[in-house]
């Protein structure tokens, strides 16, 4: 799991270095041999899309390389998402229709968040929502290390873009 989450964090590290697009990545492998299906990096800045999350690349790159919209479908391993931050609004709901079995992620919303990114209307029980839908998730794993992306991403001077709707965590009353 350290390993794979490794992977993504360099991916998402990459795209800040390479000013690619925004400070993170995803990636779908299969659960239990741990094959790379496919590797996602975020980018709405540089395409000019704002569904071009990484979660939402490596899911629609895992899919199409399948031939199969169900990555939980009859016949295939189980599939796991592992992205450098955990899923925004957006991005939770692709989790829900993709199949995968597991999500891990990185940094939190509140990272991101503190950068001034708009992470959307999620539930708040947003883990127990996905386990009830046979999803297990993995919060937190090499979240210094993921939440040092976004820190390089704020200093380099990358676009935080969506974030009129932004709220910082650490505000009075949150």
């Amino acid at each position: 799991m350290q390993e794979r989450m490794e992977m993504v964090i360099e991916a998402a590290r990459q795209n800040v270095r390479r000013e690619t697009g925004g400070p993170f990545a995803a990636a779908v492998f299969e659960s239990d041999s741990g094959k790379l299906v496919a590797l996602g990096v975020n980018r709405v800045t540089t395409e000019g899309l704002s569904m071009l999350h990484g979660e939402m690349v490596a899911l629609t790159l895992a899919q199409h390389r399948l031939h199969q919209y169900d990555l939980g479908g009859h016949g295939l391993p189980a599939h796991e998402l592992v992205t450098s931050t955990e899923p925004c609004a957006m991005c939770l709901g692709a989790v829900c229709w993709s199949g995968v079995t597991r999500v891990i992620s990185g940094a939190t919303e509140a990272d991101a968040r503190l950068l001034g990114f708009d992470e959307g209307p999620k539930p708040q029980n947003w883990i127990r929502e996905l386990g009830r839908r046979g999803i297990d998730v993995v919060p937190e794993v090499l979240r210094a290390e993921a939440a040092a992306v976004l820190e390089a991403y704020r200093q380099k001077g990358g676009v935080v873009y969506n974030a009129r709707n932004s709220r910082v965590f650490s505000e009075p009353g949150n």
